[in-house]
């Protein structure tokens, strides 16, 4: 409360941020005791309180007087920086695992986190009633939502996050973030080798004691994919905060991910016989056993293209015994990535799809054969 005083059924007004107003009443009036809410009658200047009652309130609006309504100067909010987009799952083990699968689900669902997350902005995309374009200040902010949805039971796809980019003066812009990255003393080179790569500037570096904080100014588009090269190349002993700064003319191209992917040709069991086999290929995102479909990513290729494997074969017995022919498989554990490292992972092809239970890659075209005729295309 900035000026006087409100009362439990209470006629007021409310001064809206487009300037329009709205009059409406205050249903009850609580304050704040430790960590639970108590209902009063009356707040006064200088109280902080909870209104209950108000259906169109947001962020920057004032509860102003029934008659002679004075609105305070409004709030800015930060706009979004990055968006993603968000689609049904298509996937052949669709509806496995969730609860909440269907496009009326996702969409009620979206609708809902807008009444309390105010720097997301949701957007259906033309022509389509199951894909939405999702953006909001960064890929962390964007992937609390999913892993929210994935423990509420939701079942949905997201694709590579995209950089909102603006037209400022002519010019194209892009969003700029000031990154800390706080290491050891003997890895602040690598950190700067790392960031200044992706268009990164710095700014400054403080020493304290063995440890140094170093700053930058570095594209938002850079800091996808930074933080687990930042933990690699620091032992795991990086410190990394970013936020957002302002927007500035394009910093030109950044080198994404080199490596191509190992792509399942088809549905069915992963054999440890055919892991073994492939293992010189590239390193392996699924175990033996897990089930698998045609299209999904199972790896990543050494080399920059995309690799389709089988590793649903098994071997094939006979009754002939021979000593040597039957060495052991030995299959190097799988690389164990979280969701913030698959969005940041996937390629523009790629969509990771977002399960209770699993988080999985694949290509958007699972067919082999039509992707390679798109390819052509």
């Amino acid at each position: 409360m900035h000026r006087g005083t409100l009362k439990d059924g209470q006629n007021i007004t409310i001064c809206h941020r487009d300037g329009s107003h709205e009059r409406t009443r205050i249903k009850e009036l609580h304050t704040f005791e430790g960590m639970g809410h108590k209902k009063t009658d009356h707040v006064d200047s200088g109280d902080i309180c909870a209104v209950i009652g108000l259906e169109r309130f947001e962020i920057g609006d004032t509860i102003a007087d029934f008659e002679h309504p004075e609105p305070l100067p409004p709030i800015a909010v930060d706009e979004p920086t990055m968006s993603m987009l968000f689609t049904i799952n298509d996937s052949p083990f669709f509806g496995r695992e969730g609860k909440f699968c269907t496009s009326r689900h996702i969409s009620e669902r979206l609708a809902r986190e807008l009444e309390k997350n105010l720097a997301l902005r949701v957007r259906q995309v033309e022509g389509s009633m199951d894909k939405w374009i999702v953006s909001g200040r960064g890929v962390l902010h964007l992937s609390v939502l999913i892993e929210t949805m994935r423990r509420e039971g939701y079942e949905l796809q997201v694709g590579q996050p995209q950089v909102i980019y603006k037209e400022i003066d002519g010019q194209r812009c892009e969003p700029i973030e000031e990154l800390t990255i706080n290491v050891p003393t003997d890895f602040s080179s690598k950190m700067i080798d790392m960031v200044t790569r992706r268009k990164g500037e710095l700014l400054g570096m403080d020493a304290e004691g063995e440890r140094v904080n170093i700053t930058f100014e570095i594209p938002s588009r850079g800091i996808i994919g930074l933080r687990t090269n930042v933990l690699t190349a620091s032992q795991g002993e990086a410190i990394m905060a970013h936020r957002y700064k302002n927007y500035q003319p394009y910093k030109g191209d950044i080198v994404r991910r080199t490596n191509g992917s190992m792509l399942a040709l088809e549905a069915g069991t992963a054999y440890a016989y055919a892991i073994d086999k492939l293992q010189d290929r590239g390193k392996f995102f699924i175990d033996a056993g897990e089930e698998v479909y045609g299209g999904q990513v199972v790896g990543e290729h050494v080399h920059d293209n995309d690799l389709v494997i089988n590793v649903t074969k098994a071997k094939q017995l006979t009754n002939v015994r021979a000593s040597g022919s039957d060495e052991k498989a030995r299959v190097i554990p799988k690389t164990e990535m979280s969701l913030e490292e698959c969005l940041e992972y996937i390629k523009v092809d790629e969509y990771v799809e977002v399960t209770p239970e699993n988080i999985r890659m694949r290509k958007i075209t699972l067919d082999h054969l039509e992707r390679k005729r798109e390819n052509k295309e």
